[in-house]
Parts: C-alpha cells; structure tokens; sequence
C-alpha cells in the first residue's frame, strides 16, 4: 500500500513557519514528505531541510517524494526526541524552524497489518516503531485492570473507562487477547447498547489510548519542546499540530511557561529568580482547519496548530 498522509493545516503551517531561503528546518514527524515538500519548494540551493522519522514506511515514501530536492535534504530515522543528538551528529546545532504533525498516519491508520485499524480484525500492534519489541498486545494481556482503566479514561477520554477496562481482563482470563477484533468484543462488551448505537465506533477511543501508552507520545512530546525551543536560531519558530486534548494542553503551558518562566510572588518588584524568557507565544489561540479542510478530510476534524517564536 502507497504512503499516503494528507498533510493538515498544510498552508497555515508553511505560513507559520515564516521560511527563509537560506534556512535550516527541520520536519520532526516526516510522514510522507507533505509539509517538508512545500519547505523544500521555498528553500534555496544554500536552505536545508532535515526530516525525521522513525517508521521505516514514512523514510521510504518521504526519501521518493523529496527525490527532487536532492542536496538540500537530509532523512534520519529516528524519534523526534532524538532530535538534538542526531543534529548534532551531522554538524548542526541551531535552525531556523521546527514543524511536528502529531497526527498517525492515513498509511499507518488504513493499512491492516500494523494494528491500529478497529475495522479489520489483524493482529493486535499500534508500533509506530517496528524496531520496537513491545506491542499493543503485551499492554492488552499484562496492565493490570487499573492500569488499564487509567490510560483508557485519560488517553482516551471514555467514559466508560472502568467498565472496559474490566471486561478487557475478563475476557482474557479465558484466553489472552491477540487480535484487533478480540479487543473489540470485549470492547463491545463493556458499553450499552444505546450508547454503542449513536456516535463513532465504540472501540476508537481505547485503540488511541493503548496507541498513545504504547508509543509514550505525550512523554516524548514533553520532554522533547525544551530541546526542540533551545535549537532555534533567533526569530526561529516552533509549529506543532496536535490532535488530542492532553497533547495541546502540554504544548499551550510549555509554551506560556517558555515565554514566561519568572516564578516570582507577584508582589515582589524585580525578579531574582532568574529565569529568562525564551521568547513569545505567536498563537495566543490555535489556529484551527478551515470549513474547507473540514470538507475534505474528516481526520482534520481536532487538529490544532501552536506556534512559538524564540528570542535570543
């Protein structure tokens, strides 16, 4: 199956990222070469793009698509909280701009056998990595129920956390749970008949919540926006698309505490602390997808653009 990602907020982003000819940038999450495509069209023969990512898919599609800029890009495959120690391995240490889409993958998502897909019955992995040796299935048959309940009712906002998460150890103390579909019987199982009748499919919420557990998508995103604010050049600017509420919610304070680090009481007239500011938050709200976007891809639905500019 061909790498296909249809790049969201594609034009505000490219927009966002106020690109300059002879500048670095670096695509943290490459996918297929959507967002990198349009940076390289704005680049010069001086510019640079470096992308990153860690599915061996996304390098193969992005390395074809970006064939033509030849020199001026350069593929790592890695996590994007590798980022700083990979560009530094080949000789960069600041840049001129950072773009993260912290969206799956249309491949990822419609191609059957990685296991993210709740509409095919496949065995069960979710691994953005394929290096990786744990799978969905090991967090499936091993969390213990209150594991299980938490990630569901905090990576996947569902309501009805608890009891699926004790129907997912019901059923497998009859046999462990190898397959998407064994999941989502049990799934099923778990939520009333009402409830599973109206709204999205019932399973959707917990797959994203093993995905993102699986994965460590909100650890990494944390510990990584230090580094990635810190390797910005001055006026240099990170955008980041988030597509669930606790990944917006890291970027937004990070960002607001970068731009604003004094932990003074409000009462004292100077600051001692120390701490100084990192630069500004360029979208005091998100930048959200057009009705026209909307229209055309359904998977843009909760996207959400955050854009911070450093100061030196």
């Amino acid at each position: 199956m061909e790498f296909s990602h249809k790049s969201v907020l594609l034009n505000e982003t490219i927009d966002a990222l106020k690109i300059k000819p002879d500048g670095i940038y670096v695509d943290g999450t490459l996918g297929g070469g959507g967002h990198s495509y349009e940076i390289c069209k704005r680049l010069s023969d001086k510019g640079r793009l470096i992308g990153i990512d860690q599915d061996a898919a996304a390098i193969e599609a992005a390395s074809e698509r970006l064939g033509e800029f030849k020199d001026r890009v350069t593929i790592i495959r890695s996590n994007y909280c590798e980022m700083k120690k990979q560009l530094n391995s080949i000789g960069v240490t600041s840049v001129d701009g950072i773009i993260l889409d912290l969206g799956v993958s249309s491949y990822q998502l419609d191609t059957a056998e990685r296991g993210f897909t709740y509409r095919e019955d496949v065995p069960l992995d979710m691994r953005m990595d394929q290096r990786q040796a744990r799978t969905a299935k090991d967090i499936v048959n091993e969390y213990s129920e209150m594991e299980l309940y938490r990630i569901i009712r905090d990576y996947g906002e569902d309501k009805f956390a608890k009891n699926i998460a004790k129907h997912i150890v019901q059923a497998r103390q009859e046999r462990p749970l190898e397959t998407t579909g064994e999941l989502i019987q049990a799934i099923k199982a778990a939520i009333p008949m009402k409830v599973r009748a109206v709204g999205g499919h019932p399973a959707k919420k917990t797959f994203q919540a093993i995905r993102i557990e699986l994965n460590n998508e909100l650890g990494v995103l944390r510990d990584s926006l230090d580094d990635m604010i810190d390797l910005l050049n001055d006026e240099g600017r990170l955008c980041i698309i988030t597509f669930h509420s606790l990944e917006d919610r890291i970027v937004k304070n990070h960002f607001r505490t970068s731009e604003h680090p004094c932990i003074c009481p409000k009462e004292f007239p100077v600051c001692v602390c120390g701490r100084i500011s990192k630069g500004k938050v360029v979208t005091r709200k998100p930048i959200l997808p057009g009705e026209e976007e909307l229209e055309e891809n359904s998977r843009s639905k909760s996207a959400k653009l955050r854009v911070f500019e450093r100061s030196i």
